[in-house]
């Protein structure tokens, strides 16, 4: 029984990294939904109204990043826009990270390097997918060409 619980702990926490590294690029558009969110209830639109705005919200910021993504030709410009989604992953991949360390590591140090190992894995990974959005438009059909 005590074997089922350590791997049934293994596999959670390698589901929950997945995760974390499959939706590291949304951290942005999720912050953003969601204080556009807590603002829009926060001005008497209501819970409906908050979640409706929240959603417009974030999917307005990936929309508006995958486009700048397409359209800006300049590298450094892209390059910029590719790190204001991959810092909010790395910060989110800290914590994540820390979250899972502090309860298997007895050392502060350790715990707060391993932190940073795994911020830096995860702003990678975010980075890598980034790319790979912009990356997905053949160049010949970019829209700054039109």
């Amino acid at each position: 029984m005590i074997i089922l619980g350590i791997l049934l702990s293994v596999a959670a926490i390698g589901f929950f990294c997945w995760l974390l590294f499959t939706l590291a690029v949304f951290a942005l558009p999720f912050f953003a939904g969601v204080s556009t969110g807590l603002w829009a209830y926060h001005t008497g639109a209501g819970w409906l109204g908050a979640i409706v705005v929240g959603l417009l919200g974030a999917a307005l910021t990936l929309g508006i990043g995958q486009f700048l993504l397409i359209v800006v030709q300049p590298l450094w410009a892209r390059l910029l826009i590719a790190l204001v989604f991959v810092a909010p992953a790395v910060i989110a991949g800290y914590h994540a990270t820390h979250g899972v360390v502090k309860h298997t590591v007895p050392s502060e140090a350790w715990q707060i390097v391993f932190s940073i190992v795994g911020a830096v894995a995860v702003g990678a990974t975010a980075f890598m997918r980034v790319a790979a959005m912009a990356a997905a438009v053949p160049s010949g059909q970019r829209l700054a060409r039109a």
